[in-house]
C-alpha cells in the first residue's frame, strides 16, 4: 500500500515544480518561486501548518502547498521508501533521526516547536479521570497509539517517570497499559476516540485539544514532574521537488510571523 501510494504521489508531482532561482529565498521575494511544494507534517501540526501555508500562498501565488499529515512514524516510512517530499516535520527527534541517518536530510533538522502531553477525557467523563492516576484504575477504557508513534512513546515515558514515584506504584505503567482498548495510528485518531465516546480517556498533546474539540472532551493536566517536552524538528530533504519554495517556507516558520502562529496555536518556543 505505501509503494502504490509513492508511485501515485510521484506522478502527481512530476514536473509540477519550477523555482527560477535555486538561491534561498525570503517571503519579500515572492515573484522567483512557483510550483507544488509538498511537506510531510506530524499530524498535531495540521492547524498552525494550515494557517502558515495560507499565508505563504499569498506572498507566492504561484506555489501551491502539498501537505500529507499523519504519524510521524508512518511519514518516516514514506520518505524512507522513495516518497517525494520537500520538508518532513516530525513531532519527535527520534523518527527525524532515522531519517537523517538514512542519507535522506539535505538542510537541518532545525527545532522549530515544543509540545506538552495532556489527557482528555469525554466530556461527560463516563470513567471519571480526573488524574493520571485514574488511568490504572481497572476496567478504564485507555485509546493509545503503539510506541512507534511520538505520542504512544512520550505516553509510556509519562507512565515510566511516573512508575519512579511512590505515590503511583513501580507496577504503575503495567496497570495502565493493561487498560489499552484500542491502538490508534495517530493522536487525532485517539482524541476522536474519546471525543466519540469509544474511549475513557487518551494521552494527547495540549494543542490537540484544538476549538472543534473543547466542548467535546474535558483536559486532565498530567503533573509536571512526569510530564514530557516534545520537540518538534523540522529538515529539507535530499530530491526535494521544490527546494527554493520550500526554504523560503522554513525561513517563514522560523521567523517572528511564524512563531507567532505555533505559540497561538498552544506550541511552546523552540
Amino acid at each position: 500500500m505505501h509503494r502504490i501510494w509513492i508511485f501515485l504521489l510521484s506522478a502527481a508531482i512530476l514536473a509540477a515544480c519550477v523555482g527560477r532561482g535555486s538561491a534561498p529565498a525570503s517571503t519579500a521575494s515572492a515573484p522567483s518561486l512557483e510550483g507544488e511544494m509538498i511537506v510531510f507534517a506530524a499530524v498535531s501540526l495540521t492547524e498552525p501548518f494550515r494557517e502558515l501555508a495560507a499565508r505563504f500562498e499569498q506572498d507566492h501565488p504561484a506555489v501551491k502547498v502539498i501537505f500529507n499529515f499523519g504519524a510521524s512514524s508512518i511519514l518516516r516510512t514514506q520518505i524512507l521508501q522513495g516518497a517525494p517530499a520537500d520538508l518532513f516535520a516530525s513531532a519527535d527527534e527520534k523518527n527525524m533521526e532515522e531519517v537523517a541517518r538514512a542519507g535522506r536530510v539535505a538542510e537541518g533538522p532545525w527545532i522549530f516547536a515544543t509540545n506538552r502531553l495532556a489527557i482528555v477525557a469525554p466530556a461527560s467523563n463516563p470513567g471519571r479521570v480526573t488524574a493520571l492516576a485514574d488511568l490504572a484504575r481497572p476496567g478504564l477504557r485507555l485509546a493509545l497509539p503503539s510506541s512507534e508513534v511520538p505520542i504512544g512513546a512520550y505516553a509510556r515515558e509519562v507512565l515510566a517517570r511516573a512508575a519512579r514515584d511512590p505515590a503511583y506504584g513501580s507496577d504503575f505503567a503495567e496497570r495502565v497499559l493493561r487498560n489499552v482498548v484500542s491502538s490508534e495510528p495517530n493522536v487525532r485518531a485517539a482524541l476522536a476516540r474519546v471525543a466519540l465516546g469509544e474511549a475513557d480517556a487518551a494521552f494527547v498533546y495540549r494543542t490537540d485539544v484544538t476549538p472543534a474539540y473543547r466542548e467535546r472532551v474535558r483536559v486532565v493536566e498530567i503533573p509536571d514532574p512526569v510530564n514530557v517536552i516534545a520537540r518538534y524538528p523540522i529538515a529539507l530533504l535530499k530530491e526535494a521537488p521544490c527546494p527554493a519554495a520550500a526554504r523560503a517556507f522554513l525561513e517563514l516558520l522560523r521567523s517572528p510571523r511564524g512563531q507567532e502562529v505555533m505559540q497561538r496555536w498552544g506550541f511552546g518556543a523552540p
